[in-house]
């Protein structure tokens, strides 16, 4: 076949292709369709700063969410929040050495501490500081040396601290929400006077954020331990979760570190026991950010757009009315409100429905797909006819834009929290449904670099950009082999998960003796 009957044959398969309102699609190049996504949703943008991002409304509203129920889960397990300083002395990071070197080139660093108007008329640093200030990259430094203070006995303890705050992390290559040189979270921080009290926070907040994930972000995780290589610098233990994207590739959601003693003797956290002795602390601390916006777009969203689990939607219900026909437009819209102000005495996981109606002067299609693109997880339509039968016209963002039907108002309102929650729990198996179809157990190595191998497809025979997945297949734990695998297939091992089974084997990549699978994957 010639190259322009080739091209005349893809034209005719596009052409009979059912449209999307996001291009390009996930299957044509996937990295392109998330900032589309981000973009058509209206969640954020660049800003003039190089790598760093505006987090606009509809975005912030979701990391609102995610804020308030996170905050109310701390909360319960007995942590306050405080909030320290953005810049950490230079000395405090040089305390603790695997800490410096783990951040020392991801480091913002502020030498000056003012401008003057140079010879050509422009700005330049004036006034050289002592000690140069670090833009914080996390804060276990500085929250250190104030819980010195802060501990003095065992009475002081436990010390359950979290604070929300931003970090800086000087990064080359960016993408919104998913990696900016600055971006917003959570970091806990704790003191305890033994290990096993240490232990157990470490792993109690593992289980908060796998707990969040999945039962509110509909994002299923595997709860795992990090490899050596991987570690939080300066930790003794890195436990993590981890979500598959629908491009098989994992993303690290969160994280909760066992600082042991480290931290703890270089701030000088030391506190008087009940027999009177001289110890020093046991450390954790713990976090994630709005990169967790960046793994619900990548979870849940489609061709069409963004899709927003109830649970964290800004909005629930968006109502359009019809008011095409000026001699109807005021009976709509009277009615219109009196549905949303009876939909927003209905309680769905915590709070009433947010309802918001959308009287806007434009098109009902092109009003009807804004609201797709955002996720709104319901959208009803409201006309004269609606009216006349007591019904409403609804649609949800979990099926196709088209599939819509009419069903009786007073049938709606009543089951709209269940609706809500219905529509949850299906995002929720359907991302464990993809997880599960895209994960394998592997025991060669030849089907391990062919499962993490683009395979060539399409006319110009280009690398396919979605391959691969979960491989669950065994490691000897030489950080070596790991990093030789990294640099030949991008792979690493994303964690050694909890609740995998002792099973004595051989590593998939050097045949040696290995006690357990471990998950590998390509990511984020």
């Amino acid at each position: 076949m010639s190259g322009k009957e080739q091209q005349q044959q893809k034209g005719a398969a596009n052409a009979g292709a059912a449209k999307t309102a996001i291009t390009p699609t996930r299957e044509e190049n996937y990295a392109e369709w998330y900032q589309q996504v981000v973009r058509s949703a209206d969640l954020a943008e660049n800003s003039p700063v190089r790598g760093c991002m505006v987090i606009k409304p509809w975005g912030y509203a979701m990391w609102e969410n995610v804020q308030r129920v996170l905050d109310g889960m701390f909360k319960a397990t007995g942590h306050k929040n405080a909030y320290f300083p953005l810049f950490i002395p230079l000395s405090f990071l040089e305390k603790e050495a695997a800490h410096v070197d783990g951040f020392a080139k991801e480091c913002a660093v502020v030498t000056h501490h003012r401008l003057k108007v140079g010879p050509n008329g422009k700005l330049i640093p004036d006034g050289e500081l002592d000690e140069p200030l670090i833009v914080r990259p996390t804060s276990e430094t500085i929250i250190g040396a104030t819980f010195a203070k802060w501990v003095q006995s065992y009475r002081d303890l436990p010390l359950l601290i979290n604070q929300w705050a931003n970090v800086v992390r000087w990064e080359m290559r960016t993408r919104l929400f998913l990696r900016t040189t600055e971006f917003l979270w959570q970091e806990g921080h704790t003191a305890h006077a033994t290990e096993t009290e240490a232990v157990d926070e470490t792993m109690q907040m593992l289980r908060v954020y796998a707990d969040f994930a999945e039962n509110w972000m509909a994002m299923p995780v595997i709860q795992g331990r990090k490899t050596e290589s991987e570690r939080f610098p300066g930790a003794v233990e890195t436990y993590c979760i981890e979500a598959m994207m629908q491009d098989r590739k994992a993303l690290q959601a969160g994280t909760s570190h066992f600082l042991g003693q480290n931290f703890a003797k270089a701030s000088e956290i030391q506190f008087l026991d009940a027999d009177g002795q001289q110890k020093f602390a046991w450390t954790t601390s713990w976090g994630v950010s709005t990169r967790l916006i960046g793994a619900l777009i990548m979870t849940h969203s489609d061709d069409d757009g963004l899709m927003v689990p109830p649970r964290l939607a800004p909005t629930h219900i968006v109502i359009l009315p019809v008011l095409h026909k000026p001699e109807s437009a005021q009976q709509v819209l009277e009615y219109c409100k009196a549905l949303a102000a009876e939909l927003r005495t209905q309680q769905f996981a915590g709070r009433g429905i947010e309802v918001e109606i959308d009287a806007r002067d434009l098109r009902g299609g092109d009003k009807m797909w804004q609201w797709v693109k955002k996720g709104v997880p319901v959208r009803i339509e409201v006309g004269p006819r609606d009216i006349e039968q007591g019904a409403v016209f609804m649609a949800r963002r979990d099926r196709s834009a088209k599939d819509k039907a009419s069903m009786p108002r007073d049938e709606f309102v009543r089951g709209a929290s269940a609706l809500l929650q219905e529509i949850q729990d299906g995002m929720l198996a359907r991302a464990m449904a993809f997880r599960a179809e895209h994960t394998r157990r592997i025991d060669t190595r030849e089907e391990f670099e062919a499962f993490f191998t683009p395979k060539r497809a399409g006319d110009d025979n280009s690398p396919s950009e979605i391959h691969g997945g979960f491989a669950l297949a065994h490691f000897c734990g030489d950080a070596a082999v790991e990093t030789d695998v990294k640099g030949r297939l991008g792979v690493t091992v994303r964690c050694i998960p909890l609740d995998g089974a002792d099973e004595a084997g051989t590593c998939v990549i050097t045949g040696r003796p290995s006690p357990r699978r471990v998950i590998w994957g390509k990511s984020y």
